[in-house]
């Protein structure tokens, strides 16, 4: 009997015979198994990139949860550390990371819950771009506060509130800028050609959201000089902000704040490091967050840094803001400073969101429901892998997170 030809793209057919997949990644630390290749899978975002297969170090990874996808964060970031790399976590909302941490003696610091610890996130003087740094970081944290984005005027405010801070102590905290934004600088006003009484109403608004922090339920925390410095040859730094609860807007603002505080901090380290957004749906619910962050990723090569952004689906970017909004826009150039995608399984509902996000080939989108726990699509710009993750036997009770649901404890 004589079958009739089938024609298809290689894309099409690399599905069904194995031998038509690129090949392994075999540069940097060990994965797991690249099922349709075959081989050990390996990854560096680092290595990789000065190789030229691909444009930023930086990574996206989504998934539904019980599929490993925090898992395999953690054994990413552990076998990087041994493999010279440094990292570290600006906001871990449920407490997971410190174990890995302790493994590894990295510098767990403890944020609420009476712990004492006190980060300025303002602490960035003697690095480039500190004035900016500062403005840009108090705008977006002023504006989740109030819930919607900042006027002209009140960003001329808070700019005149943060110079004077500044003028007076070099240093500021947020504690200062509130007093000054409360009593401006008479003749500095008088100079710029503005009223202090229109200057106080400017900043009126202002003071009433970032009063959040100075004696708010996040008072404490970010309002005074910092108590604790980084020690550079930790290979991990977490900021556990668990004793926060599960208030989406204070994790947000204090995952914001530490990120700056470790940013200032890190500015003349020159290790490659990862900075990893756990949770980080919370912080795409804000336009302004996710301005602050794409700025800051636009930096990532020339500070040796792969952000990291952890999310459970794609349609989370959908929280920012409407298809065609400006909002909407922000989330999708921080997908597209993202040069490596990798997805966990996916719910049926949410396939055409994740294809149209990443280019998915309908072979890939058909793949995305039926990938096993522990199994995900690594999309890079010019190859695409299905990976099974490996943990070892040392890993494991460090970084699954899910062994308690499944065992039934």
């Amino acid at each position: 009997m004589r079958l009739p030809a089938h024609r298809a793209s290689s894309a099409v057919l690399a599905g069904a015979y194995p031998f038509l997949a690129p090949g392994p990644v075999e540069v940097g630390v060990p994965v797991g198994r690249d099922v349709l290749g075959g081989g050990v899978f390996c990854f560096d975002p680092w290595s990789l990139y000065e190789a030229g297969e691909l444009t930023n170090p930086n990574v996206l990874l989504a998934g539904v949860i019980g599929q490993g996808k925090s898992s395999l964060a953690k054994s990413l970031a552990l076998r990087s550390i041994a493999a010279g790399r440094v990292v570290y976590v600006p906001g871990d909302p449920k407490g997971e990371w410190a174990i890995v941490s302790d493994a590894v003696g990295g510098t767990v610091l403890r944020l609420g819950g009476g712990s004492g610890t006190r980060l300025n996130p303002l602490d960035v003087a003697g690095t480039d771009g500190t004035v900016g740094r500062r403005a840009r970081l108090l705008a977006a944290v002023a504006a989740v506060t109030l819930h919607r984005s900042l006027t002209a005027a009140e960003q001329g405010a808070l700019d005149a509130g943060l110079a004077q801070a500044a003028r007076a102590v070099g240093r500021p905290t947020i504690r200062q800028v509130v007093e000054a934004l409360t009593a401006p600088d008479r003749q500095r006003a008088r100079a710029e050609g503005v009223l202090v009484e229109d200057r106080v109403a400017d900043g009126r608004e202002l003071v009433h959201g970032l009063r959040r922090l100075v004696s708010g339920d996040l008072a404490g925390m970010f309002d005074a000089p910092s108590t604790h410095q980084i020690d550079p040859s930790a290979p991990m730094v977490v900021l556990d902000v668990s004793a926060l609860g599960t208030d989406d807007d204070a994790l947000a603002v204090a995952t914001t704040c530490a990120a700056g505080w470790l940013e200032g901090a890190l500015a003349s380290s020159s290790a490659k490091r990862w900075v990893i957004y756990d949770e980080a749906w919370r912080l795409l619910r804000h336009p302004e967050l996710v301005r602050r962050m794409q700025a800051q990723w636009k930096l990532s090569r020339a500070y040796g840094i792969a952000n990291l952004l952890v999310i459970h689906r794609l349609s989370d970017l959908d929280a920012v803001g409407a298809a065609g909004s400006e909002s909407r826009a922000l989330a999708e150039g921080l997908l597209a400073d993202c040069s490596t995608r990798i997805v966990y399984r996916q719910e049926p509902d949410q396939l055409a969101t994740a294809a149209a996000a990443l280019g998915l080939t309908e072979p890939e989108r058909q793949l995305l429901p039926l990938l096993p726990r522990g199994t995900g699509l690594w999309k890079l710009p010019h190859r695409t892998h299905v990976v099974r993750h490996v943990l070892t036997a040392v890993e494991a009770p460090l970084v699954d997170t899910d062994v308690a649901m499944r065992e039934g404890r």
